[in-house]
């Protein structure tokens, strides 16, 4: 049998005009994960990111990390199905008509921009984007450019059965990726409903691992979210 890790990546910069870097805390996430492969003596054999900057980061941090300590880690491949979903041309797209037709989500978004400190405008951003995330997910919307769910999805689930078919026998895995696949990738091993994988994307910490073995078309769902190389809790964030 072999392994595959799914690590999300470093905390990144939620809120800010530009998402997609790395925070010093996600930074330092990202050189966690690395040495504790290293510690653990796990052998990696292949390396997967998707195309965004804070992916790449990650998984640049980790192998210099692993390598400091001793352990080899190849040079990632690309694969762009690990990408995340293109979140602000959904909530672009999809916030405004169901504000139109749904004042409880009206009220959301205008607590949202009422907001006055992080902890308040995080957990309105959060109410705001699940809205629009279970609206995305079950086609609830009129936009036929958008990119729809089912594209993501199956676009994620190509990218897993890529870097797997194509990993040696009995060899050691890790796509470094995002929330949303992790999702995907959950909820389509134990075939559970599709609005559960964007619900489990809501509990992914920054660089956890969730685990699963595989061998030929069989693949087992081996653990969520674990997080022992983050022993400090100040080191543990979901955005």
């Amino acid at each position: 049998m072999s392994t595959l890790y799914l690590l999300r990546h470093g905390q990144a910069r939620f809120l800010t005009d530009d998402y997609d870097r790395l925070s010093d805390l996600g930074r330092t996430q990202s050189r966690l994960v690395g040495q504790w492969f290293a510690r653990e003596g796990i052998e990696v054999d292949r390396v997967w990111t998707g195309t965004l900057r804070r992916q790449q980061d990650t998984a640049l941090l980790a192998s210099d990390a692993a390598q400091e300590a001793g352990a080899a880690w190849p040079a990632p491949e690309v694969a762009a199905g690990l990408d995340e979903y293109p979140a602000e041309d959904i909530q672009k797209t999809i916030a405004p008509q169901l504000a139109a037709r749904d004042p409880e989500f009206s009220r959301r978004v205008d607590n949202l921009h009422r907001a006055t400190d992080d902890r308040e405008r995080y957990r309105w951003a959060h109410l705001v984007l699940e809205a629009v995330m279970d609206a995305w997910v079950h086609g609830d919307y009129d936009a036929p450019d958008l990119l729809t769910w089912s594209r993501f999805s199956a676009g994620v689930t190509a990218a897993l059965q890529t870097a797997m078919s194509s990993a040696p026998k009995s060899s050691t895995v890790v796509a470094v990726t995002s929330g949303g696949p992790i999702g995907v990738a959950v909820q389509s091993v134990l075939r559970a409903p599709e609005i559960q994988a964007a619900k489990l994307n809501w509990r992914v910490y920054n660089a956890s691992l969730t685990r699963f073995t595989f061998s030929g078309a069989r693949v087992s769902f081996d653990q969520f979210n674990a997080i022992a190389h983050l022993a400090d809790p100040k080191v543990r964030t979901y955005r």
